[in-house]
This record gives C-alpha cells, sequence and structure tokens, in this order.
C-alpha cells in the first residue's frame, strides 16, 4: 500500500480593494479608484496565479457598511467581477460571498453555476447571514433578523442551493445530433421543496459543471455558524488570533462534521491572516507604524465601536476595554471578530490605542509583522502543527503587500515542500484536495 500524499497547504487572496490596513489608499504608489477598477481585481488574480496560490476571494456587503469618508469600501459585486477575473486567467479558483439572509436559493445557484460553467469548475460560494442593520434597512427591515432564524434560513437555503446545482445528474445532457435527443429529462430532478423559509418547484436550468458544482464556504465561530458550517461547507474561513484557539476550532468542526456523517478532516480551515512584510523586522514594524499612523483616530474607534457593541464615547486610547463586554446587539451581532477582538486585548493587556495598532486598524483578523523568513517560520509552525490547513491572507496594501508575499514567501514555503509549485489541476476542488460530490441522484440511490 502506497503511503498517503503529505498534506499541501492552501493559500487564498482576500482581495480587500487597496488592501486590509484602512489607510492603504493613501500610500503614494495606490490608486485610491482601486476598489471600482476591475483591471485591479484582474491584476492581483493574475499576480496569485503566477503563485500558483488556490483562490482569489471577494468579500461582499449590501449597503454601505463602513465609514465611506475616510476609506474605500467592497463594492462591486463580487460575481460579475469574477466572470472577468475568469477570462483574465486558466487556474486560479474563484470564490464569492452572497448572503442567504437578502438572496433567493434559485438565483444564487444559476449565478454560481453560471460562474462555475464560464470558469471551468473554479467557482466557489461563501455562505454568510448578514449581521448589520444597514444591510436589513436596504431590503425593508427595521432591524437585524435573529440570529437564530438567520442561521435557520441559511441551513434551508444552503441545502436548497445544493439540490438544485445536483438536479441535473451527470450525462442528462445528451445532445446527439443523430437521435435529435438534446436532455434526458428522466435525468432531470426538480426541487419540489416547500419549507419554512423557501418554496421552489423545478430542476436549475444548468447542468453540473467539470467539479460537480462550486465549492461551499463558510464563516462563522458562533455556535450556529460552527453547525452550519460542519453540515455544509468544505472549507471555512476562520478568525482565530492564537494557535491554540485556532486548533481547537479546526478540531470541533471535524468533530462536528463527522457527527453529520463526513469523513474525517472534512473541512478545510483557511485562517485569516494579514502579513506587512519588511526586508528587516524594523522594517516591516515601520511599515504597519506608519500606515497606522495615517489612519484617522475617530475612524479606528468608529471601527472597534462597531465590533464590540458599545459607545464609542465609552473607549479611551490609553485605557483598556471595558469590563464584561456582551456579545452585541443582543448576541445579534457578528461573534466571530468581536471574539477575536476582545481575546487579542485581553491575552495582551492591550490599551485601545495598542490594540489598534497590533490590528493594523483592522476589525479582528491576526497580523503578522516581518520578514518573508518569520512570515513562512509562522506559517509552517501553524499548519504542521495542525492548527490549520491553510490562510486566506489579506495582505497590508494592494497589490504592492500581495507582491511581496508571492515573491518572499511562497518561494521559502515551496522550498519546505509544504506549497506547490504548479496546479495539478484545473478546478477549485483540485486545488483543495476535494473530490467531486456525487450527484443528488447518485448519492439517493447510494443511501
Amino acid at each position: 500500500m502506497s503511503a498517503a500524499a503529505p498534506r499541501q497547504l492552501h493559500l487564498n487572496i482576500n482581495a480587500l480593494h487597496s488592501g486590509f490596513v484602512p489607510s492603504a489608499w493613501r500610500l503614494a504608489e495606490a490608486d485610491p479608484q482601486a476598489f471600482i477598477d476591475v483591471d485591479h481585481y484582474v491584476r492581483l488574480a493574475q499576480v496569485a496565479e503566477r503563485a500558483c496560490l488556490d483562490a482569489i476571494f471577494l468579500a461582499d456587503n449590501a449597503a454601505i457598511a463602513d465609514q465611506l469618508d475616510m476609506r474605500p469600501i467592497t463594492a462591486l459585486e463580487p460575481t460579475l467581477l469574477l466572470t472577468s477575473v475568469a477570462a483574465a486567467t486558466t487556474h486560479l479558483g474563484l470564490i464569492a460571498t452572497a448572503s442567504t439572509s437578502y438572496n433567493e436559493p434559485y438565483n444564487i445557484a444559476r449565478r454560481f453555476a453560471t460562474l462555475d460553467l464560464i470558469s471551468g469548475g473554479r467557482a466557489g460560494w461563501n455562505i454568510v447571514t448578514t449581521a448589520d442593520l444597514p444591510s436589513a434597512r436596504n431590503f425593508g427591515l427595521d432591524a437585524v433578523p435573529d440570529h437564530a432564524q438567520r442561521y435557520a434560513r441559511a441551513d434551508e437555503f444552503a441545502t436548497l442551493v445544493k439540490a438544485l446545482w445536483n438536479s441535473w445528474e451527470d450525462g442528462a445532457l445528451v445532445a446527439d445530433k443523430a437521435t435529435g435527443r438534446f436532455v434526458d429529462l428522466d435525468r432531470l430532478h426538480p426541487a419540489a421543496h416547500r419549507g419554512r423559509f423557501f418554496g421552489v418547484q423545478g430542476a436549475l436550468n444548468l447542468p453540473r459543471s467539470v467539479q460537480g458544482h462550486p465549492v461551499l464556504v463558510q464563516a462563522g465561530a458562533s455556535g450556529d455558524g460552527r453547525e452550519l458550517a460542519a453540515r455544509h461547507a468544505e472549507a471555512v474561513f476562520s478568525a482565530s488570533q492564537s494557535f491554540d484557539e485556532s486548533r481547537a476550532y479546526r478540531e470541533d468542526l471535524n468533530a462536528r462534521a463527522a457527527r453529520h456523517g463526513r469523513g474525517p478532516n472534512a473541512v478545510k480551515v483557511l485562517a485569516g491572516l494579514t502579513t506587512i512584510i519588511g526586508a528587516t523586522e524594523a522594517e516591516a514594524i515601520r511599515r504597519r507604524d506608519e500606515l497606522v499612523e495615517l489612519i484617522p483616530w475617530r475612524y479606528s474607534l468608529n471601527r472597534l465601536a462597531g465590533t464590540l457593541g458599545v459607545p464609542v464615547e465609552s473607549l479611551s486610547l490609553d485605557k483598556r476595554l471595558p469590563d464584561d463586554l456582551p456579545l452585541p446587539n443582543n448576541g445579534n451581532g457578528n461573534h466571530t471578530f468581536f471574539n477575536a477582538t476582545l481575546a487579542q486585548a485581553r491575552t495582551h493587556g492591550y490599551t485601545v490605542r495598542e490594540l489598534v495598532r497590533a490590528l493594523a486598524g483592522g476589525g479582528g483578523h491576526r497580523v503578522i509583522v516581518g520578514t518573508p523568513e518569520q512570515i513562512a517560520d509562522d506559517i509552517t509552525h501553524w499548519f504542521g502543527k495542525g492548527a490549520a490547513d491553510g490562510f486566506n491572507l489579506m495582505p497590508d496594501a494592494l497589490p504592492g503587500g500581495l507582491e511581496a508575499f508571492t515573491e518572499g514567501v511562497v518561494p521559502i514555503l515551496q522550498q519546505r515542500g509544504i506549497f506547490r509549485r504548479a496546479y495539478e489541476g484545473k478546478t477549485l476542488r483540485s486545488h483543495l484536495g476535494l473530490g467531486v460530490p456525487a450527484g443528488r441522484h447518485a448519492a439517493e440511490q447510494a443511501a
């Protein structure tokens, strides 16, 4: 019996417009209009593909959810944007966010199936439930739906989308010119779904792609979020601040997945990681400090107050966070970034000023400041010791921070034998080491 192939590290680029640090757009080399420039995202994707990264990931918001007077925001609709990226690349995975709170299953199933077919099987859907009030108000609601209700809706939504993606059996598209038979209707299976939140009768109007269907991705650290991931996700984006926290999260997630009848390590854990790189550690720290000093303190305090769900007046730059902070909005806010930010502050005893600097002005993801070798050492440790299967990279500024990573860090990881030097396949599933899922009918027959 041959030995099992060694684990391979997975790396995505989370293309946050000008970069992770809120002041990145103010750098001399930055284009302030990059957030609405399709060519900017195409260039990022091409840099990532040259380095053999797994995928480009695009977040999304259904509202102006940040302080637009002081920084760019996530603005372009990601699935539309990724069709342009697909045309300019050949291997790179294409992961887009779409909310289950403010969409319908048939539309999302069709949109991502289209991207999957256009790209030759490179699409992935990041499932989010959307917890901010501005988005709720943009869809006619006066309040954010209850946390448990959002996740119950998301569960039914994801179940239905998968049923639609698999409503065509492999081989249903006959296209036989001699007989004149185009589709074998006996191999089409209507959703015939009537549930708590949705009713969908028919089959999808598109066949499955070469990778079966898009990869399902999710991000959420709450109990409900973990259960949603355990049932549906094939990869998760996490926001752990420490090695031990991330390893415990990965173990818990896969134990939950096993209880749902899924195999060991069924879910790839991709930890969020911001990198600020310099030729020396001192140079990297200097770059971090310069970027943080370009962020208005009003912005940083407002953002931190929003993450924690507290009045901005309760935060004092040279004092620690208030004690006994409850989950924001009576538990109906974003659990992931609240917990990650609080963990960073409590673990290190930071004042608000120190916390903002440690987070590089961000909202809860881990930040590494150092040389390519130091960053490669950290990634190798987390990956090798089971804290993560890979990383969702958020360079400080784009495209420069991504180029510093691909030119400085990736070659070290390749030399250590934990990251690919060339793509072995063309689909996102092949990059992630995921099998092609069985069609709905085949799965039902097997059951």
